[in-house]
């Protein structure tokens, strides 16, 4: 099954957001060569531990340093953006990097209220909700627009570029039924979704509808995996996972927590509790572990691909966690295939 990554760009207690930045950079070079088929990043606002919420200068930034893996967005959140800036980006960035690009679509602001409405007080003056609009639009802008529609007019540059495959995001039924019934792929969020995983994969594929965008159906199974040389090792990494769920839960945003201060801290047993519930949704352990649960998991509900986030304090044992799961995976490294050089520079 194949293996990708969706990576934050985390800012830790230790570094600070340009670190997590180039972290990011990092490691797209290193799973780039281990296998993984796509990198995507997320879109998130007024948040202190993350560090980018320009997805679309991260991926031309990531696209431009390595050779063989897909990148995209994880996504880009739709109701933040006019869908005509939506298509402009990303097909220049098709047209740097052709057959590398993807375009997940979000349909959550991914920020607080506040900054939500900063983001879109100068788009329009209806605060509904309109992202089916939006996101009509955008398939427009990919498939064409009908004869009557004034919008039929306007040219998205570069015109010899088509936009790259779309993808919706979600945690629901909604979303997965959305995806269905549109034809698109589909990346379901099991790392935070409180919907079952099996359900909506399976509701995705059941009443998935071929179109242009998409001739078959593809679910990828997004989820949060934490891999080390022992379960102990794996474990000590995910206590930071742990407490930085539960303090997110209670509205503190702060950056990621090293395991030391982790661990120390004493859950309230209500907090014990939303701690044992997210891990749940988090694969923890050595290689053989990890891959028996997770690729067992990702069996079972019908994923066709697994995406693995890997929210940990340290750069170098997240690094290691990924070319661990890739060799427990079985990923065919790429070195012998014949690629273009990458550019010099991204956007």
């Amino acid at each position: 099954m194949p293996l990708s990554v969706l990576d934050l760009s985390f800012v830790t207690d230790a570094s600070g957001g340009p670190a997590a930045l180039r972290g990011t950079l990092d490691l797209a070079r290193a799973v780039d060569q281990l296998g993984y088929s796509r990198f995507w990043v997320a879109e998130h606002h007024n948040l202190p531990s993350v560090a980018s919420g320009a997805p679309e200068v991260m991926i031309g930034q990531i696209a431009a340093v390595t050779r063989h893996l897909r990148v995209g967005a994880g996504g880009v959140m739709l109701p933040n953006h006019a869908p005509l800036m939506v298509a402009e980006r990303f097909k220049v960035l098709e047209a740097l990097h052709p057959g590398r690009i993807d375009l997940g679509i979000g349909r959550a602001p991914g920020t607080d209220g506040l900054t939500s409405m900063a983001l879109r007080r100068r788009q329009t003056d209806n605060p509904a909700d309109d992202f089916i609009d939006r996101f009509q639009e955008l398939l427009y802008w990919k498939t064409g627009f009908p004869p009557d529609h004034p919008y039929r007019a306007i040219r998205v540059m570069p015109v010899e570029t088509e936009l790259p495959p779309i993808w919706l995001l979600g945690s629901s039924d909604y979303s997965a039924r959305l995806a269905a019934q549109i034809g698109t792929g589909f990346a379901f969020a099991h790392h935070f979704a409180s919907h079952d995983a099996e359900d909506a994969v399976r509701l995705y594929k059941e009443h998935f509808r071929p179109s242009i965008l998409s001739p078959a159906p593809h679910a990828i199974l997004a989820t949060a995996a934490v891999c080390a040389e022992t379960d102990a090792a794996a474990e000590r990494l995910a206590s930071t996972i742990d407490f930085n769920y539960v303090r997110r839960s209670q509205g503190d945003y702060r950056p990621l927590a090293s395991p030391d201060e982790a661990s120390a801290y004493v859950y309230a047993p209500a907090e014990e509790r939303a701690r044992l519930a997210n891990r749940r949704r988090v694969f923890v352990g050595a290689p053989e572990r990890v891959r028996r649960d997770l690729g067992g998991f990702a069996e079972a509900i019908g994923a066709d691909e697994i995406m693995v986030t890997t929210a940990v304090y340290d750069q170098e044992a997240k690094l290691r966690s990924y070319t661990l799961l890739a060799e427990a995976f079985g990923l065919k490294r790429p070195d012998a295939i014949v690629t273009r050089e990458p550019a010099a520079c991204g956007l």
